[in-house]
Protein backbone atom coordinates (compact mmCIF):
# COMPACT_ATOMS: atom_id res chain seq x y z
CA UNK A 1 0.00 0.00 0.00
CA UNK A 2 2.77 2.67 0.50
CA UNK A 3 4.22 2.05 -2.99
CA UNK A 4 0.47 3.15 -4.49
CA UNK A 5 0.33 6.27 -1.28
CA UNK A 6 4.20 7.35 -2.73
CA UNK A 7 3.18 6.56 -6.45
CA UNK A 8 0.20 9.16 -5.90
CA UNK A 9 2.82 11.74 -3.52
CA UNK A 10 5.39 11.59 -6.76
CA UNK A 11 2.36 12.32 -9.22
CA UNK A 12 1.28 15.23 -6.97
CA UNK A 13 5.11 16.49 -6.45
CA UNK A 14 5.41 16.79 -10.45
CA UNK A 15 2.34 18.22 -10.54
CA UNK A 16 3.15 20.78 -8.52
CA UNK A 17 6.47 21.77 -10.21
CA UNK A 18 4.56 21.38 -13.37
CA UNK A 19 2.38 24.59 -11.83
CA UNK A 20 5.03 26.45 -10.37
CA UNK A 21 6.90 26.80 -13.72
CA UNK A 22 3.81 27.83 -15.26
CA UNK A 23 3.71 30.43 -12.39
CA UNK A 24 6.65 31.38 -13.45
CA UNK A 25 6.14 31.59 -17.28
CA UNK A 26 3.31 34.12 -16.59
CA UNK A 27 5.50 36.28 -14.10
CA UNK A 28 7.88 36.78 -16.87
CA UNK A 29 5.09 37.60 -19.32
CA UNK A 30 3.28 39.85 -16.40
CA UNK A 31 6.68 41.42 -16.06
CA UNK A 32 6.62 42.29 -19.46
CA UNK A 33 3.04 43.28 -19.54
CA UNK A 34 4.07 46.21 -17.17
CA UNK A 35 6.76 47.20 -18.91
CA UNK A 36 5.19 47.70 -22.22
CA UNK A 37 2.00 49.37 -20.42
CA UNK A 38 4.71 52.29 -18.60
CA UNK A 39 6.13 52.59 -22.06
CA UNK A 40 2.32 53.10 -23.33
CA UNK A 41 1.99 55.46 -20.12
CA UNK A 42 5.04 57.44 -20.76
CA UNK A 43 3.37 57.94 -24.83
CA UNK A 44 0.04 58.40 -23.88
CA UNK A 45 1.54 61.33 -21.66
CA UNK A 46 3.64 62.88 -24.01
CA UNK A 47 0.83 62.93 -26.59
CA UNK A 48 -1.42 65.37 -24.49
CA UNK A 49 1.81 67.55 -23.78
CA UNK A 50 2.32 67.48 -27.61
CA UNK A 51 -1.83 68.26 -28.01
CA UNK A 52 -1.59 70.77 -25.52
CA UNK A 53 1.39 72.56 -26.78
CA UNK A 54 0.07 72.20 -30.45
CA UNK A 55 -3.51 74.23 -29.62
CA UNK A 56 -1.64 76.40 -27.26
CA UNK A 57 0.43 77.80 -30.60
CA UNK A 58 0.13 80.85 -31.73
CA UNK A 59 -0.75 81.45 -35.23
CA UNK A 60 -0.72 85.42 -35.73
CA UNK A 61 2.28 86.20 -33.99
CA UNK A 62 5.27 85.72 -32.91
CA UNK A 63 6.82 84.35 -29.64
CA UNK A 64 9.90 83.67 -27.31
CA UNK A 65 9.87 79.89 -26.53
CA UNK A 66 12.47 77.48 -25.19
CA UNK A 67 13.70 74.91 -27.12
CA UNK A 68 15.69 71.84 -25.39
CA UNK A 69 19.26 71.11 -27.23
CA UNK A 70 20.15 68.02 -25.26
CA UNK A 71 21.24 66.86 -21.53
CA UNK A 72 19.16 69.40 -20.00
CA UNK A 73 20.02 72.44 -21.84
CA UNK A 74 17.65 75.09 -23.60
CA UNK A 75 17.78 78.02 -25.81
CA UNK A 76 16.02 80.91 -26.12
CA UNK A 77 14.10 81.18 -29.40
CA UNK A 78 11.77 83.52 -31.40
CA UNK A 79 9.05 80.91 -32.73
CA UNK A 80 7.82 83.11 -35.46
CA UNK A 81 3.88 82.16 -36.35
CA UNK A 82 2.94 78.68 -36.67
CA UNK A 83 0.78 77.83 -40.04
CA UNK A 84 2.51 74.05 -40.75
CA UNK A 85 4.12 71.45 -38.88
CA UNK A 86 6.52 68.11 -39.43
CA UNK A 87 5.04 65.02 -38.13
CA UNK A 88 7.34 62.13 -38.04
CA UNK A 89 5.80 59.13 -39.58
CA UNK A 90 8.69 56.58 -39.41
CA UNK A 91 11.94 55.39 -40.86
CA UNK A 92 13.12 59.00 -40.64
CA UNK A 93 10.21 60.11 -42.93
CA UNK A 94 8.72 63.73 -41.63
CA UNK A 95 5.57 65.54 -43.63
CA UNK A 96 4.76 68.92 -43.15
CA UNK A 97 0.83 69.28 -42.11
CA UNK A 98 -1.49 71.98 -41.11
CA UNK A 99 -1.80 72.61 -37.33
CA UNK A 100 -5.62 71.18 -37.79
CA UNK A 101 -4.69 68.49 -39.14
CA UNK A 102 -1.51 68.14 -36.95
CA UNK A 103 -4.22 68.59 -34.18
CA UNK A 104 -6.40 65.25 -35.21
CA UNK A 105 -3.23 63.14 -35.98
CA UNK A 106 -2.63 63.42 -31.85
CA UNK A 107 -6.17 63.51 -31.14
CA UNK A 108 -5.98 59.64 -33.28
CA UNK A 109 -2.77 58.65 -31.26
CA UNK A 110 -3.77 59.98 -27.79
CA UNK A 111 -6.93 57.19 -28.85
CA UNK A 112 -4.53 54.32 -29.89
CA UNK A 113 -2.52 54.86 -26.63
CA UNK A 114 -5.65 54.37 -24.46
CA UNK A 115 -6.95 51.66 -26.50
CA UNK A 116 -3.43 49.74 -25.88
CA UNK A 117 -3.55 50.90 -22.65
CA UNK A 118 -6.78 49.34 -21.90
CA UNK A 119 -5.63 46.27 -23.15
CA UNK A 120 -3.05 46.15 -21.38
CA UNK A 121 -4.59 46.58 -18.43
CA UNK A 122 -6.92 44.16 -19.03
CA UNK A 123 -4.27 41.62 -19.80
CA UNK A 124 -2.50 42.14 -16.56
CA UNK A 125 -6.04 41.62 -14.91
CA UNK A 126 -6.25 38.27 -16.68
CA UNK A 127 -2.75 37.23 -15.86
CA UNK A 128 -2.55 38.10 -12.06
CA UNK A 129 -6.27 36.29 -11.96
CA UNK A 130 -4.71 33.18 -13.40
CA UNK A 131 -1.59 33.29 -10.93
CA UNK A 132 -3.97 33.52 -8.00
CA UNK A 133 -5.43 30.40 -9.49
CA UNK A 134 -2.33 28.69 -9.91
CA UNK A 135 -1.08 29.54 -6.15
CA UNK A 136 -4.61 28.38 -4.85
CA UNK A 137 -4.52 25.36 -6.19
CA UNK A 138 -0.96 24.87 -5.59
CA UNK A 139 -1.44 25.39 -1.99
CA UNK A 140 -4.20 22.74 -1.94
CA UNK A 141 -1.67 20.07 -3.13
CA UNK A 142 0.68 20.99 -1.29
CA UNK A 143 -1.70 20.45 1.46
CA UNK A 144 -2.66 17.19 0.32
CA UNK A 145 0.71 16.23 0.06
CA UNK A 146 1.86 17.14 3.80
CA UNK A 147 -1.58 15.48 5.08
CA UNK A 148 -1.03 12.30 2.74
CA UNK A 149 2.59 12.36 3.81
CA UNK A 150 1.36 12.32 7.66
CA UNK A 151 -1.38 9.55 6.86
CA UNK A 152 0.94 6.89 5.83
CA UNK A 153 3.65 7.97 8.35
CA UNK A 154 1.10 7.31 11.02
CA UNK A 155 -0.75 4.27 9.12
CA UNK A 156 3.15 3.09 9.27
CA UNK A 157 3.81 3.39 12.77
CA UNK A 158 0.55 1.96 13.68
CA UNK A 159 1.37 -1.39 11.65
CA UNK A 160 4.90 -1.54 13.70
Amino acid sequence: MSSGVSGEQAALEQKINEMMQQAKVLEAHLNEIISREAAVSRLLEEAKLASSAVQEIQTETEVESYVPVGVGVHMKVSVPPVKKLLINIGAGVAVEKSREDTINYIESRLKEFEIALKQLMGQKQQVSLRMEQIQVQVNEMVQRATSGRSNSTKSSSNNN
